[in-house]
């Protein structure tokens, strides 16, 4: 009997989205092809599937940094500063020049899922994966290190990410304290809008998403559940961190009498965007590190952070069981979160940075990023941020299957 559980249909059906439309297809996260889905669909989920969350233990380790300066990191693709022409990532290459450690860098995560396919087999039978360094995100990350399979981190290597962390990243419900993790950047889930659409008028809540009927049929709810529940949860006076089967039927009812009544065009992923600037949509939850462009192009494009509260999750970096250059990986995290180093990465991808007093750096790189709060929260942001409770195997396809059932997936 094969001892790992696989997806269930609707996790099944909720890793497409996510890898067709949803996070794994960010502005910055494209290049997934329809064959690679198609292979990953029957071959990597079928055959492999998520393993139960039944920790292996701690797996001894022989670090090889001092003999080898190298580092192996995988990492999504586009999620990292490149020059112009394509040939250089600069903080890379400036922290190859500091320490003399060659960095194989690896745009090999389209999806969590996906990625997690390829390096199951050998995390379960305790062999090497060949990555040193891996960005995965929270919910992934969570179970992890629930499986035992990437190794704590050893705070001597990393005194900057330990001093630099901003307050809003330190204490995840999955590893509170970061022993295991530390972010690379920050997702957060806002509402936009077109003013042509809206006639000026502000959309500042999930409420006048889902009732105002002057935007009835232009409406977009996000493909991905924690977030379009996470959401509505808040909107309705609910906490996603204590999210249970009750309060998680409330939300799905609330969105469905919207559903019933066409006040919603569709349940999106990253697409919205298209739809938001030709006006198709008038209002739609989006992900704020698609905005930073999309405000560029179109002067129309407005956002708010309901004063309810928003959704927020994060990319995190992690180093697996057995890798060879575990002390190199150390030092890399830790030169991520040296503020100038941290002001060139973000001025570039335009995420939530995870780094406190990246300020100024910012602002010598261009003002505007220095004050722009889908880079830098303040501090009336950060107490409206929310994260979804980690869910067990079980809740987390019993969610998905009453989810599935509400956006018709």
């Amino acid at each position: 009997m094969d001892p790992y559980e696989t997806l269930s249909p609707p996790q099944r059906a909720a890793m497409v989205r996510s890898m067709t439309s949803g996070r794994g297809a960010l502005t910055r996260r494209s290049l997934l092809r329809a064959a690679g889905l198609g292979a990953i669909a029957t071959a990597g989920l079928t055959a492999c599937g998520i393993p139960a969350a039944g920790k292996q233990g701690a797996i001894a380790s022989t670090d090889h940094s001092a003999q080898e300066k190298v580092i192996d990191f995988s990492n999504w693709p586009e999620y990292i500063d490149v020059t112009d022409d394509g040939k250089h990532r600069p903080t890379l290459d400036a922290f190859t020049k500091r320490t003399g450690i060659k960095i194989v860098y690896t745009e090999d995560i389209n999806d969590n899922v996906e990625f997690f396919g390829k390096i199951k087999p050998q995390l379960a039978a305790g062999q090497d994966t060949g990555r040193d360094l891996m960005v995965l995100t929270d919910w992934l990350a969570a179970r992890m290190i629930r499986l035992g399979w990437v190794q704590e981190l050893n705070p001597a290597n990393l005194p900057h990410a330990f001093a630099n962390l901003a307050q809003r990243f330190r204490t995840p419900d999955w590893d509170p304290g970061r022993a295991y993790s530390y972010p690379w950047q920050g997702i957060a889930t806002c509402i936009a809008y077109n003013k042509k659409v809206t006639k000026g008028r502000t959309v500042d809540s999930v409420s006048q998403l889902l009732d105002d009927p002057s935007l009835k049929g232009k409406v977009a709810m996000l493909s991905e559940m924690r977030d379009t529940v996470g959401m509505t949860l808040l909107d309705m006076g609910k906490q996603p961190e204590d999210v249970d089967d009750t309060t998680f039927g409330e939300a799905v009812g609330r969105v469905q009498k919207a559903v019933d009544k066409g006040q919603i065009r569709k349940f999106t992923g990253n697409e919205y965007t298209d739809g938001l600037s030709k006006g198709d949509i008038g209002a739609c939850l989006a992900w704020a590190g698609d905005l930073v462009q999309l405000r560029l192009d179109n002067p129309d494009i407005e956002y708010v952070f309901p004063d309810a509260g928003f959704m927020f999750s994060s990319d995190n970096l992690m180093v697996p069981n057995k890798a060879r250059h575990k002390t190199n990986a150390e030092r890399l995290i830790d030169y991520y979160y040296e503020p100038p180093v941290a002001a060139q990465l973000s001025a570039y991808i335009n995420y939530v940075c995870p780094v406190a007093g990246v300020e100024p750096y910012l602002a010598r790189i261009d003002k505007s990023l220095a004050t722009n709060p889908l880079i830098v929260p303040d501090a009336a942001m950060d107490a409206k941020g929310h994260a979804f409770r980690s869910l067990s195997e079980t809740e987390d396809s019993r969610y998905e299957e009453r989810f599935s059932k509400l956006i018709g997936a």
